[in-house]
């Protein structure tokens, strides 16, 4: 039996069969390289819908930096006011979907869904969420010489005085407005809603008695409460507020049902790849444990809370389908 030899492999050969390998092959160790590459290998930015300064802005770049530690990459905030937080979800919305560029998305987004009549993009849709950030109630408060030491006080007065008493808030459409609009719908109270420009042009308002009561977040109207020339009166949260215990929830005071709960989240654009999903899940949940961070928050009124996307998802729904209602009831223009 004549006896088979190997073939024999040329300079020519080994070409040939080098260029029938798959492309992946051929590229070799620096393509499995860069498939296997860790997340993150580079910087990530957070882009805001608030101006650099503020709570939003502050609370994020705590978070930032913890995450970058922990990561092992900087995690950059980039702030882009605009109205409604449109400027900055078309900045998230527009970018790779490869986990570098991420948004800070809140219920003021949800609220900008609800009070426009369209946007440019469906946040719903179009943002992947990552998980909650943090949590904050609403504080409703009367002048430390007020007549009104409870909500039942307040509640009460207006009721036998129908039209006479007046709320102030900062701008219509924002959260405030739209908390206390929940309030008077909430409790059937006829009772003015007096928007102003800022915080402190709503405390003056108060404190001259030309409002009665001013709803806004804790960080807002910090100084007017340690210097005790606010009372808080209600906290607009399911639970008391942490930084606020012994304050009773509009519920509890009177008001059943009524809920406004403010949140911030971190979201990516559609198509981010879940493994990186998971990873900035898992960091934010170990940070937002972090003692000194749960301290820092309550500072300014915030409740470090994270959560699975999944949930974030469904709160950014119901909070729409909630504003939607409270901006119909009330015949709130849509911008």
């Amino acid at each position: 039996m004549k006896k088979n030899n190997p073939p024999t492999i040329t300079r020519r050969t080994f070409g040939a069969s080098l260029a029938a390998l798959p492309a992946a092959a051929a590229l070799g160790a620096p393509f499995v390289a860069r498939a296997q590459e860790k997340y993150p290998s580079r910087p990530v930015t957070i882009v805001l819908p608030f101006g650099a300064g503020g709570v939003a802005d502050v609370t994020s770049r705590i978070a930032a930096e913890r995450l970058g530690a922990k990561l092992g990459q900087r995690f950059v905030i980039e702030t882009r006011p605009a109205a409604g937080g449109l400027t900055a979800a078309r900045t998230v919305l527009s970018a790779k979907p490869d986990g570098y560029t991420l948004g800070l998305v809140t219920n003021g987004t949800a609220i900008s869904v609800a009070l426009f009549k369209s946007l440019p993009f469906d946040p719903v849709k179009q943002f992947e969420m990552i998980s909650q950030m943090g949590t904050f109630e609403l504080v409703i408060v009367t002048g430390a010489d007020s007549p009104y030491k409870t909500l039942g006080d307040l509640i009460k007065a207006a009721r036998a005085q129908p039209g006479k008493l007046n709320i102030g808030t900062i701008a219509v459409g924002s959260t405030q407005h739209l908390g206390a609009e929940l309030f008077r719908s909430s409790a059937k109270l006829n009772i003015q809603l007096i928007p102003y420009k800022s915080t402190p042009d709503v405390t003056v308002g108060l404190l001259r008695n030309d409002i009665q009561m001013m709803i806004d977040f804790y960080a807002a109207m910090r100084a007017g409460l340690t210097d005790k020339k606010l009372r808080p009166i209600a906290t607009s949260g399911t639970t008391r507020a942490s930084f606020l215990p012994d304050v009773p929830t509009v519920a509890e005071a009177g008001v059943p049902g009524y809920e406004v709960l403010s949140w911030n989240a971190l979201g990516a654009p559609k198509g981010t790849p879940q493994p990186i999903i998971a990873t900035l899940n898992k960091a934010i949940s170990e940070v937002l444990a972090m003692p000194d961070i749960v301290k820092r928050y309550r500072e300014v009124g915030i409740t470090a809370r994270a959560s699975s996307p999944q949930d974030v998802s469904k709160r950014f729904v119901a909070d729409v389908k909630k504003w939607s209602e409270v901006i119909e009831r009330a015949k709130i223009p849509r911008l």
